[in-house]
C-alpha cells in the first residue's frame, strides 16, 4: 500500500492539534503588561507542546520518507500515536492553567511517555514491514536517543509529583534533544 494518504492524514492531525492548542489559550482582561502575567504558564507549557508536536511532525515526516510502502500493522501503529498526540491540548492547558502543579505535570508526562512509546512502535513497526536490513532500521541503529528519552519521561512522572517544575524541565530537556531533527535518517536516504 502506498503512504501518501497516511502522511496527509497525519498532517491534518497535527495541525488541527496545534490549531487546538492555541484556540484554548485566553485572551488576557486588561491591556497592560501586568494582564499577561497570569497567563505566562499557559504560554509557557504551550510553546512547549507546540515544539514536541513539530518535532513529532518533524521525525514523523523523516520517518515516512525512508520508507516506500505501508501496511495495516503500520496504518494502526501511526492511530496509536495520533491519539497520543491529540491529548497534548488537554494536558498542556490542564497543566498551564494550574501552573505546573503535581497532578497536571505528572499526568503531561504520561502523554509524552505514551506519545514516544507508540513512536517506537510505529518505527518497530515500519523495520518489521521493511526489514531489518532496510534503510530506516541501519539508520536508526540502537536509538539510543529514543531510548534515553523514555527514560527521561519515566524519571520525570513520579518527579512530577514532587516538584512539577522541576519535572516540566525534564521536558524540556527531552524537545531539546530532538530539536534538530533527526539527522541519522536524511543520512542514509540520501546514501540510496
Amino acid at each position: 500500500m502506498g503512504k501518501g494518504r497516511l502522511e496527509a492524514f497525519s498532517d491534518g492531525v497535527m495541525a488541527v492539534i496545534i490549531t487546538i492548542m492555541v484556540l484554548e489559550m485566553k485572551v488576557p482582561h486588561g491591556s497592560d503588561l501586568a494582564a499577561l502575567m497570569p497567563l505566562l504558564p499557559v504560554f509557557v507549557s504551550y510553546v512547549l507542546s507546540f515544539v514536541m508536536v513539530g518535532i513529532y511532525w518533524n521525525n514523523h515526516h523523516h520517518l515516512l520518507h525512508s520508507v516506500s510502502h505501508i501496511n495495516g500493522r503500520i496504518m494502526l501503529a501511526n492511530m496509536h500515536l495520533l491519539f497520543w498526540l491529540s491529548l497534548f491540548p488537554f494536558v498542556t492547558g490542564w497543566m498551564g492553567e494550574n501552573h505546573f502543579s503535581n497532578l497536571p505535570s505528572a499526568l503531561f508526562g504520561v502523554v509524552a511517555l505514551m506519545c514516544g512509546v507508540s513512536y517506537k512502535i510505529l518505527v518497530s513497526s515500519l523495520i518489521v514491514h521493511h526489514g531489518r536490513h532496510s534503510t530506516l532500521a541501519a539508520a536508526l541503529g540502537k536509538d539510543i536517543k529514543g531510548w534515553s528519552s523514555l527514560a527521561i519521561y519515566a524519571v520525570a512522572i513520579p518527579l512530577a509529583f514532587y516538584d512539577g517544575v522541576l519535572a516540566f524541565g525534564l521536558y524540556i530537556l527531552v524537545a531539546a534533544i530532538w530539536f534538530a531533527p533527526d539527522r541519522r535518517i536524511e543520512k542514509h536516504v540520501g546514501k540510496r
